[in-house]
């Protein structure tokens, strides 16, 4: 059975969206999948499961609303997809992987869009185009930063979710686990 990073947007970040981890596992574990693993508690999520990636996507999104009564946006990456992310870092030499995000992309975004509205302008030298994911080495930190994810959004017309580099690499070592 294929593995998958699925990974929800927005959820136990602050005092909305609040959703244990047991039960996000119960839900999962009821929509099919199996070897159900969490990491920290801001809705990441490794398992094995039947259903293809959109498949996945809709199926939780559509649990928790059900469940939890909860608009929650999922992005799903294959156990392959997330080790080329891993792989294609484009900052080898950042140390500090709490200041490199991997911001995940819901879709390829359209090429005129791209084209007129390229992120990697936002903060040059410091932001990269990958394969549905763009790379974001914040030294000052997060929230020094420009909001490239927010730029994506509004400008490109996918939805983003972020994980920093450490939790990236966590989730390949479940993924391999």
């Amino acid at each position: 059975m294929p593995r998958y990073a699925v990974l929800l947007r927005g959820i136990n970040v602050g005092r909305a969206k609040r959703i244990a981890m047991a039960d996000l596992r119960a839900l999962l574990a009821d929509l099919g999948g199996t070897d159900v693993r969490t990491l920290l508690q801001s809705g990441n999520v490794v398992l094995s499961a039947p259903a293809g990636p959109a498949e996945l996507e809709a199926a939780v999104e559509e649990g928790i609303a059900e469940r939890f009564g909860m608009d929650v946006r999922c992005l799903v990456r294959t156990a392959e997809e997330l080790r080329a992310v891993a792989s294609a870092n484009p900052f080898p030499d950042v140390e500090d992987g709490s200041r490199l995000m991997a911001l995940f992309l819901s879709a390829v975004p359209d090429g005129a869009l791209l084209a007129a509205h390229d992120p990697v302008a936002v903060d040059p030298g410091r932001v990269r185009s990958g394969d549905r994911v763009f790379y974001q080495w914040c030294p000052d930190g997060l929230m020094a930063a420009p909001a490239v994810g927010t730029y994506v959004e509004k400008h490109l017309g996918v939805a983003v979710t972020a994980r920093n580099w450490n939790t990236v690499t966590k989730l390949v070592a479940l993924l391999d686990a």
